[in-house]
């Protein structure tokens, strides 16, 4: 060695593992509890971490599934909707040639072959749970009725159907179809 790296050694006190640091001792022991320590700390936080993302987890899972069996409960209580939607038309012009005045006995006869039709067509919506939207008299709910005149009759009260133009339908709970009406002012 040379005489500058000795001088260099020389100045340098040696240390002993067990001599105090800051007033403790380490030793390998020390060490050793101290890394395992924050592995297991590090673990912890790991562990706490992986089963707050498995909670979240489980919790949409659970979501999930209840929106599903809602949807699914929602198709099957209105799966005539579309059926009926487009049945209603048909029903208007049944409703319309049953008001008709007519003359003579076979125009008679047809007509009440008409009127079975028709109820045996509405007998078989009301089995779905269809029931039409009472209008004249009660009281303008938008919820129900579509406004599309407004009059003066001092015959009905104020913010009451005074006519009904076109009859609207529920279906179960929900409207298929407002009611056209003249609401008093």
């Amino acid at each position: 060695m040379t005489d500058e790296k000795k001088n260099a050694e020389s100045q340098v006190p040696e240390m002993e593992p067990e001599e105090a640091i800051a007033g403790e001792e380490i030793t390998a022991e020390s060490v050793e509890t101290e890394v395992e320590t924050d592995r297991a700390a590090e673990l912890e936080q790991k562990l706490a971490e992986a089963e707050n993302r498995y909670f979240r987890l489980q919790a949409d899972f659970d979501n999930y599934r209840r929106r599903v069996k809602l949807d699914s409960e929602a198709a099957e209580k209105y799966r005539a909707q579309s059926l009926i939607s487009d049945i209603l038309p048909t029903l208007d012009n049944f409703e319309r040639a049953l008001n008709m005045e007519v003359e003579g006995e076979h125009a008679k006869s047809l007509m009440q072959g008409m009127e079975m039709v028709y109820r045996g067509l509405l007998d078989a919506l009301k089995k779905e749970g269809l029931e039409p939207i009472e209008a004249v008299g009660k009281p303008f709910d938008p919820h129900f009725h579509q406004a599309v005149m407004q009059v003066e009759d001092d015959s009905f009260s104020p913010n009451s159907v005074v006519e009904e133009f076109q009859k609207g339908y529920l279906l179960k709970d929900r409207v298929i179809r407002h009611s056209m009406v003249k609401v008093n002012q």
